[in-house]
């Protein structure tokens, strides 16, 4: 038994790409724990600095969210403890490379640069460019219209000074610029 042939002017089926919706953006089971726990991080840091709330009662509230379950919660605990205790050491690294006053950034993706700064600094088992993507999605999905752009120019900025060896050997390699 053969096809029968396709109308005319009809498409053809859209093919699945695996991990993302319709529109593009990410699947949330194709995502990892890590990249939910910065997600979750993410929410948290914006509590704090949107409402000054203290670490401990926002990370309390952010656990009893729905899917936290499925966040590395150790990585979760760093970024959010980690960042607060470091925001001036963080802020100093970010501030240089800005074009406007720190206070002009929105809460979300001044915490999504938090969270880079923070893995470039301690998380030395994600790649570079790992945080460097993961933080640009996160800017993406939770940020205004071109605040991934800003995102992405601070930490591509950033990066050779935090993780100098790592960003030349790629650049050596062809793998960035």
């Amino acid at each position: 038994m053969t096809d029968a042939p396709a109308a005319p002017g009809a498409r053809p089926p859209r093919q699945s790409r695996t991990g993302l919706t319709s529109t593009g953006t990410r699947k949330a089971s194709a995502k990892s724990a890590r990249t939910r726990a910065r997600e979750f991080a993410l929410q948290a840091l914006y509590q704090h600095l949107v409402g000054g709330n203290e670490a401990g009662a926002i990370d309390s509230f952010t656990r009893d969210l729905s899917g936290f379950h499925k966040a590395d919660s150790v990585h979760y605990d760093a970024l959010l403890h980690g960042c607060i205790k470091e925001a001036a050491e963080l802020d100093a690294l970010i501030v240089p490379l800005l074009d406007r006053k720190l206070q002009e950034i929105s809460p979300v993706e001044h915490a999504v640069m938090w969270i880079g700064v923070y893995e470039f600094l301690h998380c030395p088992d994600v790649p570079w460019r790992v945080v460097l993507n993961e933080c640009i999605e996160l800017a993406k999905e939770f940020g205004g219209t071109d605040g991934h752009k800003y995102v992405n120019a601070v930490l591509n900025g950033l990066a050779p000074k935090l993780r100098p060896l790592e960003v030349e050997a790629d650049r050596a390699a062809g793998k960035a610029r």
